[in-house]
């Protein structure tokens, strides 16, 4: 075990436990632990804004998985990557204050709260839930295998019981601190993100012999790793485009994303987010797939593209830079385990219990259930992560997609569109799931298109259609009555 690597990641853990410990303390001087727990009371500025949506956005995809299939698919790949450039500045744009404002006179805390209060429909309420949970824990299996590949790699034990090691530290962390801790820790998260891709990106250029002595190297293994085609010249002009809506317009539809557009304090802090999260998801995408591609010529014959990084961090930085850097991943992948683990349990506990199983449940007891759900759904996610696949990206992605699918339209068009109603929203949520999950499973990229834009286009047509419809069979109904 090494334990020069090892350090620097035992330090940043500390600090953010203690980090953790301090919001407990503001969490239970809170006049609502509900707010407090789940929201951080919508008092974060432009700066915490901006480097909690980047932690959030910025997972085990990008910084484990991203470079993994960089690594094997060459500089097409960050071609690709780089449509997430535009996630913060779109998020806030077309939510913006609007969003803000309205969540603030909801009295919403949780982006079903929201739809909850717009639509005035149950099941919109519990199609919701479900999605969030059937989505989420693919996407939070994902960051768990992300988290104990990492611990593996570092320490050479077991996978499982890195697993364990890691699963432990987000759990405890994220039942004592909720909301609050989630997004101090993600703004030290954020810079520590920021620093470790500069640093790797420097020591992996120099170990490589510079940048044009890596583009040669590629070039003579496989023309095709240069070509924006990909290594197996699979990424068409089509795919690369609507791989754009996945993860650039279609952001707006991830809960783990929307609800951070309702927490900021005002819009000086809204349009200073934008800004900074921009630059920094830019540098970070950037930065992180190309160093995949350029860990090919310096580290040959890698099969598990997962191990990546943390392999080549290993390779070109001293010991206890190496443990600094990859505090990066870790920051990572931990700050997007908390926000799916609050976002879940605020499902369950906000959504679900509080809505339909106990209206009247006192503070004590809500604290009690969600400190429980919280631990519940860590260990289920655990045990789904005991079996992991070699390229935990794809796991992150078809969460994305089914979110997507599932919320974009009710969140977009309920803000925006007075005619758009329940049975609009109740239609587009079972459209856009259903629709995805079908073609996922039997029929993925249709038209050579990422599988997200025919579930997206048809769960928009679903919404206005059903909504138009409805609206006239009511009209015509008050006309006869």
């Amino acid at each position: 075990m090494n334990w020069a690597v090892i350090t620097p990641l035992i330090i940043f853990l500390l600090i953010i436990f203690a980090v953790g410990i301090w919001s407990n303390k503001l969490v239970l001087k809170s006049e609502s632990f509900l707010e407090g727990y789940f929201l951080g009371e919508r008092q974060m500025g432009g700066f915490i804004l901006a480097m909690t949506m980047v932690a959030t956005y910025g997972s085990a995809s990008s910084f484990i998985g991203g470079p993994g299939i960089a690594y094997t698919q060459g500089l097409g790949w960050v071609l690709l990557a780089m449509a997430q450039l535009v996630t913060g500045y779109f998020t806030l744009m077309v939510l913006g204050k609007k969003f803000a404002i309205v969540a603030r006179q909801y009295k919403a805390i949780t982006l079903i709260d929201f739809l909850k209060e717009r639509y005035k429909s149950k099941t919109v309420v519990i199609l919701s839930a479900a999605s969030i949970i059937i989505f989420l824990f693919s996407s939070m299996t994902a960051q768990w295998i992300g988290g104990a590949r990492l611990v593996e790699s570092l320490t050479g034990m077991p996978y499982s019981t890195a697993l364990l090691i890691f699963a432990f530290s987000v759990l405890v962390f994220v039942i004592v601190g909720g909301f609050r801790a989630v997004a101090l820790t993600d703004t030290v998260q954020g810079v520590v993100m920021f620093a470790g891709t500069l640093i790797l990106l420097i020591a992996t250029i120099k170990a490589g012999g510079g940048v044009s002595n890596i583009i040669s190297d590629l070039a003579a293994e496989n023309p095709n790793l240069i070509s924006p085609f990909g290594a197996q010249h699979n990424l068409t002009p089509a795919y690369v485009s609507s791989f754009w809506i996945l993860v650039g317009v279609g952001v707006v539809g991830l809960p783990q994303i929307t609800v951070r557009a309702m927490s900021y304090k005002n819009s000086k802090a809204m349009h200073n987010a934008i800004i900074i999260g921009t630059v920094v998801v830019g540098f970070i995408m950037l930065g992180m797939h190309l160093i995949g591609v350029f860990a090919r010529p310096v580290l040959p014959g890698i099969k598990i593209g997962d191990t990546v990084m943390p392999l080549l961090s290993m390779k070109v930085l001293p010991p206890f830079v190496a443990g600094i850097v990859l505090a990066a991943p870790m920051a990572a992948i931990m700050s997007t385990v908390d926000a799916l683990l609050i976002l879940v349990s605020s499902a369950l506990v906000k959504d679900i219990y509080l809505n339909y199983i106990k209206p009247d449940a006192e503070d004590k007891q809500i604290k009690k259930v969600s400190f429980s759900v919280t631990a519940i759904i860590g260990i289920i996610v655990i045990i789904l992560a005991l079996s992991p696949p070699d390229l935990i990206v794809w796991l992150n992605l078809f969460s994305f997609g089914g979110l997507e699918s599932v919320f974009i339209w009710p969140v977009i068009l309920g803000l925006y569109w007075s005619k758009g109603n329940k049975n609009g929203a109740i239609a587009s949520m079972i459209i856009g799931m259903g629709s995805y999950i079908l073609l996922d499973r039997f029929y993925p990229n249709a038209f050579g298109l990422h599988t997200v834009v025919m579930p997206i286009v048809l769960s928009l047509l679903g919404f206005i259609i059903v909504s138009l419809v409805s609206q006239q069979k009511e009209a015509a109904g008050s006309r006869e009555g």
